[in-house]
């Protein structure tokens, strides 16, 4: 029987040279990180069923890979359920697993929790171009802090994570979920059809004001209240930090003044952020059924989809530790950060060679000296023809090497040579 080596569908293998490029950028990532004070935490990629599935993760939620219960017969009787044969799943963020870390430890833990985290995650996605069943995503998150302190560091900090990977042209979109729900609610909407049209707003950048107010028209929603609330929006594009307080609260005169404080002074804090591009932006909403404040998403050219996104969410925690807890996070795509990134500079790596009548000892005598200046050294014999063989070190990512021969004078200087320029 012939055996099927490729991976599972929606899944892949990864090469050494482009785990090396992921390594090379994850190790960027964190490093910044581990400036600003986050510390990394890790949680099992298993999390009980009814966790996760307890309204938390929106539309995440149904694309659960679930885990079936041990010892279940072979065959099982016609109308059984599935909560029946399932109480585990694999986790499709961080988020959630990271409440319930919190939760259980927040008594040995400062206040406020700086967590970072990174990791394999999974969703019953339909595979396609950038989008896998499992990936790895990279999330810092503020546990603790009532203040817009933490959304203005974890947007400060993961700008400066991107730039350190060399990713530029980024921009921040800044919005709050409570002002969306307060624009409509002035625009005259009722809270019934409020979730069809943050759904509908949510696709402006994909399909423009006229696609947004056909879909919205064709989901019933009462077109004149609808063009009232687009109305609003459209006025509060692009504003400057300095204007927006005042903006907001003339487009909805019902927003609370909090709400208005905290944009204003997470906006002006990135005005004063060298190096951070951002803008203010009332059609964002993002997905997830948790936020309760301000929200984030880092947009780049070269990408028709977010690449970094967050938001807080104070209610969250609450349910794992009976409190509410104020929190905000940030997670990176890392998937997509590195496709868009390409190829990785090469890193210093020197392939030791030497020919069969050289003593291995002299080889790893050789590599060792390398490796105590803190550089990489690879040990391997001479095979196959000379060129084909260099040409081979540069493909798995070697930069340089050192040929060892039988007839080398003994003490001679050991010369190292660079691959690519031969």
């Amino acid at each position: 029987m012939k055996i099927d080596n490729s991976p599972a569908r929606g899944t892949r293998d990864l090469l050494p040279a482009t785990v090396a490029r992921r390594d090379h950028v994850l190790a960027a990532i964190v490093e910044v990180y581990h400036r600003f004070g986050y510390r990394r935490i890790e949680t099992p990629a298993l999390e009980n069923l009814d966790r996760l599935t307890s309204g938390q993760g929106g539309e995440n939620e149904k694309l659960l890979f679930k885990i079936m219960r041990r010892g279940l017969d072979e065959e099982l009787p016609a109308g059984t359920r599935t909560a029946e044969l399932a109480d585990l799943a694999l986790r499709y963020d961080l988020t959630v697993p990271l409440t319930r870390f919190y939760g259980a430890n927040h008594a040995t833990l400062p206040s406020p929790f700086r967590s970072l985290q990174y990791g394999p995650v999974w969703r019953a996605e339909r595979p396609q171009k950038g989008r896998y069943r499992q990936f790895v995503q990279c999330d810092i998150d503020m546990i603790g802090e009532e203040s817009v302190l933490a959304e203005a560091e974890l947007i400060e900090a993961t700008m400066a994570a991107l730039t350190a990977v060399g990713l530029t042209g980024a921009t921040v979109r800044v919005s709050d979920r409570r002002f969306v729900a307060a624009l409509a609610e002035a625009a005259g909407l009722d809270e019934a059809v409020r979730p069809a049209f943050f759904i509908g707003l949510d696709k402006l950048d994909k399909i423009g004001w006229d696609g947004v107010r056909a879909e919205l028209d064709g989901k019933g929603l009462p077109g004149e209240k609808v063009g009232d609330a687009l109305e609003r929006i459209q006025k509060l594009r692009e504003l400057p930090a300095a204007s927006i307080a005042d903006a907001l609260a003339n487009a909805v005169p019902t927003l609370a003044d909090d709400v208005v404080a905290d944009l204003a002074a997470t906006t002006a804090s990135l005005a004063e952020t060298a190096g951070v591009s951002w803008e203010f932006d009332p059609t964002l909403v993002r997905g997830m059924g948790y936020y309760t404040g301000q929200i984030f998403e880092v947009a780049h050219p070269g990408s028709n989809s977010s690449i970094a996104g967050g938001g807080r969410y104070d209610k969250l925690i609450g349910r794992s530790l009976g409190k509410d807890v104020p929190a905000c996070g940030f997670s990176i795509g890392f998937e997509r950060i590195v496709d868009l990134l390409g190829d990785a500079p090469a890193q210093d790596s020197v392939a030791v060679l030497f020919e069969k009548e050289v003593p291995a000892a002299r080889a790893m005598s050789v590599a060792r000296e390398l490796r105590a200046d803190g550089r990489t050294a690879t040990v391997l014999g001479r095979r196959g023809k000379f060129g084909a063989q260099l040409g081979r070190l540069e493909e798995w990512g070697f930069t340089s090497f050192v040929h060892l021969r039988s007839d080398d004078a003994a003490g001679a200087a050991v010369e190292e040579r660079p691959l690519g320029a031969r």
